[in-house]
């Protein structure tokens, strides 16, 4: 995102992949895996606007920056099918997008484009 770097987070990670590597584990990183920050579904409405790919990119860089040097497989999105799909096609997953047309408890979106836009 645009925002400061969570040194807190930071740390955290660095002391996992430590750990993980110490035992003789190689570790896999997936930079998106159901987890958008609120902050950024407001701001974009989620993965609906091109806006939120440059957000992405430097969340992606700073991860290489930071954790490539001990990390060397990266996944970028889990499941972007099923993003696409439930999130904002049929509305079973976050953030539940779907048309009417669908079912009645649809509140907001559009089965039509949107599950493309994503994609």
């Amino acid at each position: 995102g645009t925002e400061k770097i969570n040194q807190a987070g930071v740390d955290h990670y660095n002391k996992f992949i430590n750990a993980l590597l110490a035992q003789g584990i190689e570790p896999y990183v997936t930079l998106y895996h159901w987890d958008l920050p609120q902050a950024l579904h407001d701001r974009y409405h989620g993965w609906l606007s091109p806006q939120i790919i440059k957000d992405f990119a430097t969340f992606a860089e700073t991860c290489f920056e930071i954790y490539g040097d001990r990390v060397k497989h990266w996944i970028t999105f889990n499941e972007p099918h099923t993003v696409a799909i439930q999130g904002y096609d049929v509305g079973l997953q976050a953030p539940g997008r779907c048309s009417i047309f669908l079912h009645l408890f649809c509140r907001a979106g559009n089965s039509a484009t949107e599950p493309y836009i994503v994609a």
